[in-house]
């Protein structure tokens, strides 16, 4: 048996702000370790498509134009995790949001016999975060992100990937409504960072230095928790 058959499953959730770099991070544990990224939108996404009870479900409840409810979140989270190509460990992104979500995700681990193994918080300076993502912009053919200061083109105006000339920014990523978006998070998550702190699950990791020396500090505790 190869030390890869050994590892056992684990089940991570990522905690931090928009522009911390979850999604970056996420897809290099992706890569690393065979985990899969599980955010709320794409297991709605996924359920709906698969025609499955949990999927009819939320289906039925976003074409009323309402929200989907907790149960029929975790009902489609369980399916989720039936699949085989979980089987190595997933990333839960984006839930839980609430104190009350986690003791019902809870709830759903320990009837599967397993629990939550890690929750991960992403730490940042609102400030420099507001500097971040106030400052990016893409290029409107290939995608190839930049920043007014962090990463510019080359050649102004030129995208150093397939020689575009025209850019876009996004509506919200103005020094405005980021500071109002990491005052919701700051608000909405500290409940749920005492919670895991409690529970002695929690670990800080300072996502404001590089994307490779944060990911080798994620990939240390993914590392740990697959040995254990």
């Amino acid at each position: 048996m190869t030390t890869e058959t050994m590892t056992r499953p684990v089940t991570l959730i990522l905690l931090g702000p928009p522009g911390a770099g979850k999604g970056t991070q996420a897809r290099m544990l992706e890569e690393k370790f065979g985990l899969v990224q599980l955010s709320t939108g794409d297991l709605l996404r996924g359920a709906v498509a698969s025609g499955s009870p949990a999927g009819l479900a939320a289906k039925a409840v976003m074409e009323a134009g309402e929200l989907v409810s907790d149960e029929i979140v975790l009902a489609v989270l369980q399916e989720r995790l039936d699949q085989p190509d979980v089987a190595k460990g997933v990333i839960l992104d984006g839930f839980p949001r609430t104190e009350g979500q986690a003791e019902a995700l809870d709830g759903v681990m320990a009837a599967r016999g397993a629990a939550v193994d890690q929750a991960i918080s992403l730490e940042v300076n609102d400030e420099a975060m507001v500097t971040r993502v106030s400052g990016r912009y893409t290029c409107a053919n290939c995608g190839e992100g930049y920043h007014d200061e962090f990463k510019r083109p080359e050649t102004d105006g030129v995208c150093n990937k397939c020689q575009g000339t025209e850019f876009s920014r996004r509506a919200d990523d103005n020094a405005e409504t980021v500071r109002t978006r990491l005052s919701a998070y700051h608000e909405q998550t500290a409940p749920l960072i005492s919670y895991y702190a409690k529970r002695g699950v929690l670990a800080k990791v300072p996502a404001m230095g590089e994307i490779d020396e944060i990911a080798t500090k994620l990939g240390d505790i993914v590392s740990g928790l697959q040995g254990g």
